[in-house]
């Protein structure tokens, strides 16, 4: 079950994966309870109506999903991680400039999810045995939840592929009976009489959960790569919709439905202990305890990721080694989240809004350049030296770096958070929250404008005949 497998592509005769295998870690990348949070945060300071946030649900994952999906699809082209399939496309050099960025930003993502399994994890005891929260207590529970993470992510895709299989039954299961205790609970009358909010804030709704959700998309590669060549594209794209709607859509609805009852829901500070609150215990607990399961698979994905990422900026350890740094920098920034930083749901608005601008613009790129390219060369992606065919000019392909720098000063741009401004935040796009739509269309655009037709890269260099288009000066 273990992989050691790094950068290097996945040779066709390895390829045995299946495109439905998909399904569940799609769906155990989505099971996080801060999708009710959201979901009451649509309600209460939106002031959507229930059918309103059912079409942004359904909308939000559609729509970035759907562009997950589609970046996914280099991997099993290319064979290789989605940063690693990255140097083709900026250059060896080229490619850390929006790795580092990348890298950074999953330590949010990484973060945020840290201390929303802690708070499940200290609900839990509280919940089961009473046990107040304290630092000391803080501290056990984030070690806990990042070791664990560590351990699974470092394992590799086999053992996330288990352990997405089961979390996805197990939470599907709960989730069912949590409905139907919902259902005789509520006050539907409250809930389908709210009037309707501003259409607006609908557009702020989708690209609230849509920005959170394309950051997958760097890493949608790594998980395609095992796939055969000749696999559907488009059964690629359908399948990673459809496990991430089926837990989304649901999960911001039951949301909706608790903020009517608790609408502390959409601004507490730990955003768990409120499933306490509106659960009998026979059902909170066990509950808890596997979206916590499901929460640390979440970081388990990204760190998979992350160990992959640092090895292409040049981190010279095994990839389950590389994932430790991200390990231990989630600890660290995860106790300041918990212990220092008053508003939790603000904190993790704000990330997602500046999550959305930095991977947008790489996603503007990378996608641009699919559109030319079939494959990739695999000796090239390894060979980071003047002797790559996607070594380019002094290492760099300016034309996909400058896209990619001008997509995110200009996303930048129309973004606002809790202590950032840009200068066209207050645009119908800025508004709205679509400034990462504004980012990948500049990067797309920017990039194809300025990219010579299309003709072989590499042509010349003796050794190897590289079939890529569109990305090389």
């Amino acid at each position: 079950m273990y992989e050691s497998r790094g950068l290097e592509p996945v040779p066709d005769a390895e390829r045995a994966g299946r495109v439905r295998e998909l399904f569940p870690t799609w769906v155990a990348a989505n099971i996080t309870v801060l999708l009710l949070t959201v979901g009451a945060g649509l309600v209460v300071l939106h002031g959507l109506n229930f059918w309103q946030v059912l079409v942004v649900a359904v909308t939000a994952p559609v729509v970035s999903y759907g562009i997950v999906g589609l970046v996914s699809v280099a991997g099993k082209r290319g064979g290789a991680p989605g940063m690693a399939l990255s140097r083709a496309v900026f250059g060896q050099r080229g490619n850390l400039l929006p790795g580092s960025v990348i890298w950074v930003a999953r330590w949010g993502w990484e973060t945020i999810n840290a201390v929303t399994g802690a708070y499940a994890l200290l609900t839990v005891l509280d919940l089961a045995f009473g046990v107040r929260v304290g630092t000391p207590l803080i501290v056990v529970t984030l070690l806990l939840f990042v070791g664990s993470t560590f351990l699974v992510s470092g394992l590799g895709i086999g053992a996330l592929r288990v352990c997405c299989r089961w979390s996805a039954y197990l939470f599907g299961g709960f989730s069912v009976l949590v409905l139907v205790h919902l259902v005789a609970r509520t006050d539907w009358g409250a809930v389908f009489g709210r009037p309707p909010g501003p259409v607006s804030m609908m557009a702020v709704g989708v690209g609230t959960l849509a920005a959170g959700a394309i950051s997958w998309a760097p890493s949608a590669p790594d998980f395609t790569r095992y796939l055969p060549r000749a696999a559907s594209g488009r059964a690629v794209v359908g399948v990673t919709v459809t496990g991430a709607a089926v837990v989304v859509v649901p999960l911001v609805l039951m949301g909706t439905v608790m903020a009517v009852s608790t609408p502390g829901l959409a601004r507490t500070q730990d955003p768990v202990s409120f499933i306490g609150t509106l659960l009998p215990l026979w059902l909170s607990v066990p509950y808890l305890l596997i979206a916590l399961v499901g929460m640390l698979l979440i970081n388990a994905l990204s760190m998979y990721s992350a160990g992959f990422t640092a090895q292409t900026l040049g981190v010279r350890l095994p990839r389950a080694w590389a994932v430790a740094v991200n390990a231990v920098i989630s600890l660290v920034l995860g106790f300041l989240l918990m212990v220092v930083v008053s508003s939790f749901l603000g904190a993790f608005l704000s990330f997602l809004t500046l999550l959305g601008v930095a991977f947008s613009a790489w996603i503007g790129v990378f996608g641009a350049d699919m559109l030319r390219r079939r494959s990739y060369d695999g000796t090239a992606l390894l060979d980071t030296g003047r002797s790559s065919a996607y070594w380019y000019r002094g290492g760099f392909a300016w034309r996909a770096v400058a896209a990619w720098g001008a997509a995110l000063a200009v996303g930048l741009l129309f973004t606002r958070v809790d202590w950032f401004a840009g200068p066209l935040a207050g645009s119908w796009p800025g508004r709205h929250g679509l400034g990462w739509v504004v980012t990948v269309l500049v990067a797309a655009g920017v990039y194809g404008a300025a990219t010579a037709p299309a003709r072989a890269e590499g042509a010349g260099r003796g050794s190897r005949k590289v079939e890529e288009r569109g990305s090389g000066d």
